[in-house]
């Protein structure tokens, strides 16, 4: 069965983003920020204690050091760099997993760290890289393509293992990447629009383009982002989907 994850822990001082205690009890995977694009050590740990309370699985939500940006504007970094960011943000959640009795399962990057690492395989061989000298037990969590193979290769080329998603509530080009958010329509925003494509994928292992065109390829798991105004209403309604079909 596909699995629900969550972008989260995104606030960062007295800046609240997300709706974290609602949408937690309704998702299998927890992406948490570490600090870098969204969230700091008081939040992260708020946010391992509540996915703790409701066996949902931790993974790492690293971005490129860019809080102004959320993490959203690309940054010319060497490999060495972006491996060590990775690195450093892997390592600060742990601290704050291992001191609650808990763990960090997986990788994800964000927003543009993840854009850029789909597109630039240098900046992808650097995270697996990263993730390789940290820890061979940690997946990376990367957008499923028709490019799956190439991806494969490499992270095993690194003996790092992967996930692959597709997003609920992001529409998507005919090559099957995500459309830009500076797109009008970019960012789906209802539920049924997102229980739509759910069931189409569940059905035919595929979703649909913004023209139509059918998208086929391996979904491990499906994302909402944390900050969606819609988020909590589309979690609900995928979550109540999923129970119907077990």
């Amino acid at each position: 069965m596909i699995k629900l994850n969550c972008d989260m822990s995104e606030s960062f001082g007295s800046w609240k983003m997300g709706l974290d205690e609602k949408i937690m009890p309704l998702i299998d995977m927890s992406n948490i920020a570490c600090g870098f694009h969204a969230g700091d050590p008081v939040t992260m740990d708020k946010t391992v204690i509540l996915a703790c309370k409701n066996s949902v699985t931790i993974g790492a939500h690293p971005g490129y050091p860019d809080l102004v940006g959320f993490g959203r504007r690309d940054m010319k970094c060497t490999q060495k760099e972006i491996e060590n960011f990775i690195i450093y943000q892997i390592g600060g959640l742990e601290a704050i997993c291992k001191a609650n009795s808990a763990k960090v399962e997986y990788v994800k990057p964000h927003g543009a760290l993840y854009n850029t690492m789909m597109k630039d395989i240098k900046v992808f061989e650097a995270i697996v890289g990263a993730i390789s000298k940290y820890d061979k037990n940690l997946k990376l969590m990367i957008l499923s393509s028709s490019k799956n193979q190439d991806y494969f290769d490499v992270a095993d080329s690194f003996s790092v293992k992967l996930l692959f998603e597709a997003f609920a509530d992001r529409a998507y080009m005919d090559d099957g990447s995500l459309m830009p958010r500076s797109m009008p329509n970019a960012v789906l925003g209802s539920s049924d629009e997102v229980l739509e494509r759910l069931d189409f994928l569940i059905k035919n292992g595929a979703i649909k383009s913004h023209t139509g065109k059918t998208l086929k390829f391996k979904v491990d798991c499906l994302c909402v982002h944390g900050d969606n105004a819609h988020a909590l209403s589309m979690v609900e309604a995928m979550r109540g989907y999923l129970v119907d079909k077990v």
